[in-house]
């Protein structure tokens, strides 16, 4: 009768785990309120960019002559960085503007920076950049220029409108765009 106790105890023992393991199998997991939320990878920052280098030619008739204009825009890397919306930086630009007489002789060259324009552009640009200046008109006595000081960036469209006037002895005049049409002589201020 021992042997037969023994077996019982061995087959109930058994029983007894083999209940105790599908219990263990059924039951689920609790589920936890921890939020694993993924680390945000950094993108590492662009190098320092170049806006775009252009050159403008063309002809006008003014004060009775035929004028050639020159407009170049180069990056000038000892100039303080411009930077854009995502904090992208850029090189500034340097504008040079050249008005030649019929027979090749300079009227006006003058190199222009964003610096010449400060005044006008006010704390919202200061980390903008020299975005261009671009013929507009003839009228009279003067030749008129729309500039631009903005975001760097060639997406944006967040710029001030300027008019750089220039006399016909060589004068040079800069006024904020109020009309968008660079035809305002309002709050001028000579250079």
């Amino acid at each position: 009768m021992k042997t037969n106790r023994i077996s019982t105890r061995i087959i109930v023992a058994s029983a007894l785990c083999a209940t105790v393991a599908a219990f263990m199998a059924c039951t689920s997991k609790p589920k936890s309120n921890d939020i694993i939320a993924k680390k945000p990878v950094k993108t590492a920052p662009k190098p320092t960019q170049n806006m775009g280098d252009y050159n403008q030619n063309r002809s006008v008739e003014w004060l009775g002559g035929t004028y050639s204009i020159s407009i170049e825009r180069k990056a000038d890397s000892s100039l303080p960085l411009a930077v854009d919306e995502s904090g992208n930086k850029y090189y500034d630009n340097r504008v040079t503007l050249t008005i030649s007489r019929s027979d090749g002789s300079e009227f006006f060259k003058r190199t222009f920076a964003k610096a010449n324009f400060e005044e006008y552009v006010g704390d919202e640009y200061k980390n903008g950049g020299m975005l261009g200046i671009v013929f507009d008109h003839v009228d009279g006595d003067n030749i008129y220029f729309a500039a631009s000081v903005g975001s760097p960036d060639k997406m944006s469209d967040n710029y001030v409108p300027l008019v750089l006037k220039i006399s016909r002895v060589g004068g040079v005049t800069i006024s904020t765009d109020t009309k968008l049409d660079t035809t305002s002589n309002d709050d001028d201020d000579e250079v």
